[in-house]
C-alpha cells in the first residue's frame, strides 16, 4: 500500500493533478498496488478529485477521522467529537488566545463563528452531480457545535502556526487530538486519538495490510503519525521541517510529482 497525503504533497502547489500522477494511480491500480489518499481535507473537497486523479477507492479524510468512498459517495464510518467537548476545549483555547475563531466540519458540512475568515473557498461550488452545495452554517461557538463534527477547527492569524499548536496541545491535554497543516495559525482539533495513522490502519486492516508492508509519504505535521506508523516514510523536498526530521527518505517536491516517481519505482521492482 502507498499512502499518500494531497496537499503539499500529490497535488501540485496549485491544486492540480499532473498526467503523470494519473498516470503513475492507474498504473498503480492495474498492477494491484493499493493507492490511499490520506488528506485533512473533508468528503466534500474529496469529491472534487475524483475526476482529476481517476481514484475511485475509500480514501482517509479529516485527519482521520473519516473514511469517504469516494466511488459511492459514501461515509463508511466517522470518529466524532461531540459538541459539549467542542465548546470546553473552544473555552478552553480562546481563554489563552482571545483572538481565536472556530469552524467545524461535520463530514457532510461546514459551520463557522462570523470572525472566522476562511482563506480559500469553504465550499466547491456544486457537487459531483452538479447540485449547488449548501451554504455554511454561521453563528457563535454553541451554536455551530450543536451536533457532533469531525473536525473543529481554531484560528488564529496572529499566531505561529507551530508555537500555537504546542501551546494548545498542553492546554487541551488528553481531552483531543490537535495538529496543523498550514503555515499560519490554524489547529486542526480532532476526537482524542485520532490522526491520519488511526485512518490509515482502520483502511489497511480492511485490505488486508499491515504496517511494515505500507509506504506513506507526506509534508506537514498533520502527517506525522502515518509516517511514524507506516513500513517507509517518505517527505517530500517541500515539507515541515519536522516531517524531513523523521522521514526514512526525502524525495522531490510535490511540483516534481514526487508521489508518481516513487510508484513508478515501485512498480519497476
Amino acid at each position: 500500500m502507498v499512502a499518500t497525503d494531497l496537499d503539499g504533497t500529490l497535488l501540485h502547489s496549485d491544486g492540480s493533478v499532473s498526467e503523470r500522477t494519473r498516470a503513475a494511480l492507474r498504473a498503480a491500480a492495474d498492477a494491484g498496488l493499493v493507492v490511499a489518499f490520506v488528506t485533512g481535507r473533508p468528503p466534500r473537497w474529496l469529491d472534487v478529485l475524483a475526476e482529476p486523479t481517476g481514484y475511485v477507492g475509500v480514501a482517509v479524510g479529516a485527519n482521520g477521522a473519516v473514511l469517504y468512498d469516494m466511488s459511492e459517495e459514501r461515509l463508511v464510518s466517522a470518529h466524532l467529537l461531540p459538541g459539549a467537548l467542542m465548546r470546553e476545549v473552544g473555552t478552553a483555547i480562546r481563554a489563552e488566545y482571545p483572538k481565536a475563531q472556530f469552524a467545524v466540519e461535520y463530514g457532510d458540512g461546514f459551520a463557522a463563528e462570523p470572525g472566522y475568515v476562511h482563506d480559500w473557498d469553504i465550499n466547491p461550488p456544486y457537487d459531483r452531480r452538479g447540485e449547488p452545495i449548501a451554504e455554511p452554517l454561521i453563528g457563535d461557538l454553541a451554536e455551530i457545535t450543536a451536533e457532533p463534527a469531525v473536525k473543529l477547527l481554531a484560528k488564529d492569524h496572529d499566531a505561529d502556526a507551530d508555537a500555537f499548536l504546542a501551546a494548545a496541545t498542553v492546554i487541551v491535554g488528553d481531552r483531543a487530538t490537535i495538529t496543523h497543516s498550514s503555515s499560519f495559525g490554524l489547529l486542526e482539533i480532532s476526537a482524542y486519538g485520532v490522526t491520519k495513522a488511526t485512518g490509515l490502519a482502520e483502511l489497511a486492516d480492511q485490505h488486508g495490510v499491515a504496517p511494515h508492508e505500507v509506504i506513506a509519504i507526506g509534508d506537514m505535521p498533520n502527517d506525522l503519525p502515518m509516517l511514524q506508523w507506516a513500513g517507509r516514510s517518505y517527505a517530500v523536498a517541500n515539507a515541515h521541517p519536522s516531517v524531513i526530521a523523521i522521514a526514512d527518505d526525502v524525495v522531490g517536491s510535490n511540483d516534481e510529482d514526487a508521489v508518481a516517481a516513487l510508484i513508478e519505482q515501485l512498480l519497476e521492482r
